[in-house]
């Protein structure tokens, strides 16, 4: 991985309290906010800091993607996502996250033949399958399968030698398209497709998906252009809840495959990789443009509980920039898919022209997502709702295991160990059982 540069201080911040006084370090990164490097904070004040879901804590130092909410921008390792979305392959982008810059044609070609060799999987594997109820979800599959292969690969879990941290990326790139796969090919009753190694990386996990024994798969370089794109647009965002769940995990020192299933159970949740899901689970219940007004109406109700899914972002306070890239692969797919007069699609363009345009919205700089236009991508291309989650898993596998690495070779990292306020009892007198009312 190339060495990226520390944070520097820039100031001090002074916090006083019960008659003592702390002197902390402001730190600042290559971009964005300062911090307070509250480290010292506990011995020298005696106090701790409260900051729920860590919104306004910075958990380590990375050099890997970057987000601007206000501006709407995302970087990978200092590159415009738009940029890296237009013009390179998502294992170049993958190549791009792991070590820190675009490989030249050499180095592609050494890490794409890696990749390639590393994506079947052990057969014995195969016949985890088997344990699973027929409607499985394709999560529980994931988590199980990937969080399993620590027993098939001992030979990659040492975290501390550099080469198995190596060959564990690989394997994780490499495996976890075959993994998703299949875990569509039980749901849906259909013969488990192998990989095949004349296929790039996209175009390999949509034969696999898709395929089938009885007749050959045609691959449409339009589709698999918008598969790459998709996997590049989801590759990495910062530490959000998935990704630091994979850090937590892994400043334990589990192995890769732990770290990597529990950021699989993380990113299981519906307020995190679900999005896409919910987007057209809202557009099923609007069912018609004509219904979009009354929609909108119960979206302002503050009583009725009704949400605008795929407007607004946490982090993101203008145009979420991955936004921009799906709507124009949005209509490129159905195009080439030849789906017109698509009623969802009407639906879904007619909501965000009037959410654009209507004062409550825009005031609240609720602009349509990521999510909002993916969704509709995946079903056109013919993946069951189901599958939206474990295509996300996919994607971000890339970025979890660069975020492990990064953090396995950060020497000021230790193992995470959240504060609390605690709100319990007092110390109480213990009653013996024949004793109490």
């Amino acid at each position: 991985m190339s060495p990226s540069a520390t944070s520097k201080q820039v100031g001090t911040a002074t916090l006083s309290y019960d008659g003592k006084t702390a002197p902390l370090p402001v730190l600042t990164g290559s971009l964005g906010p300062a911090c307070v490097d509250i480290r010292k904070l506990q011995n020298e004040l005696g106090v701790f800091t409260f900051d729920p879901s860590y919104g306004a804590t910075a958990s380590c130092e990375s050099s890997i993607t970057y987000i601007d909410g206000d501006a709407g921008i995302l970087l990978y390792r200092g590159y415009p996502i738009e940029q890296l979305a237009e013009k390179s392959t998502f294992l170049e982008v993958a190549y791009l996250l792991l070590f820190g810059n675009l490989p030249n044609k050499a180095e592609l070609g050494v890490f794409t033949n890696g990749v390639t060799r590393h994506t079947m999987l052990h057969e014995q594997i195969r016949r985890f399958w088997d344990g699973f109820r027929r409607d499985a979800h394709p999560m529980a599959m994931l988590c199980s399968v990937v969080g399993a292969m620590s027993a098939f690969y001992p030979d990659s879990i040492d975290t501390q030698d550099p080469r198995q941290r190596e060959i564990s990326a690989y394997r994780m790139i490499a495996k976890i398209p075959t993994i998703t796969a299949w875990a569509h090919k039980y749901n849906a009753g259909q013969p488990f497709v192998y990989p095949r190694n004349d296929l790039n990386y996209s175009e390999n996990f949509l034969h696999m998906f898709h395929a089938v024994p009885a007749e050959p798969y045609v691959q449409n370089p339009i589709l698999t252009r918008a598969m790459d794109r998709i996997l590049i647009l989801h590759a990495d965002h910062e530490q959000n809840a998935s990704t630091s769940t994979v850090r937590l995990a892994g400043s334990t020192g589990a192995n890769p495959f732990a770290c990597i299933a529990a950021g699989i159970a993380s990113l299981w949740g519906p307020a995190h990789g679900g999005a896409n899901e919910a987007v057209l689970k809202m557009l099923a219940e609007i069912g018609h443009k004509d219904n979009i007004p009354a929609f909108i109406a119960q979206v302002k109700d503050k009583n009725s509980h009704v949400k605008l899914m795929g407007f607004g972002h946490r982090v993101y306070k203008n145009f979420d920039p991955r936004a921009k890239i799906m709507q124009q692969t949005c209509y490129e797919v159905l195009e080439a898919l030849g789906i017109k007069d698509e009623p969802m699609l009407d639906l879904a363009m007619e909501l965000e022209r009037i959410a654009l345009e209507d004062e409550y919205f825009v005031s609240r700089k609720l602009y349509p997502n990521v999510d909002f236009y993916s969704g509709i991508i995946l079903k056109a291309m013919g993946f069951p709702t189901t599958m939206f989650t474990p295509i996300f898993a996919l994607a971000r596998t890339v970025g979890w295991i660069s975020q492990w690495m990064e953090m396995i070779e950060d020497p000021q990292q230790r193992i995470g160990r959240p504060r609390q306020i605690y709100t319990g009892a007092a110390t109480r007198d213990y009653t013996p059982l024949d004793q109490r009312g």
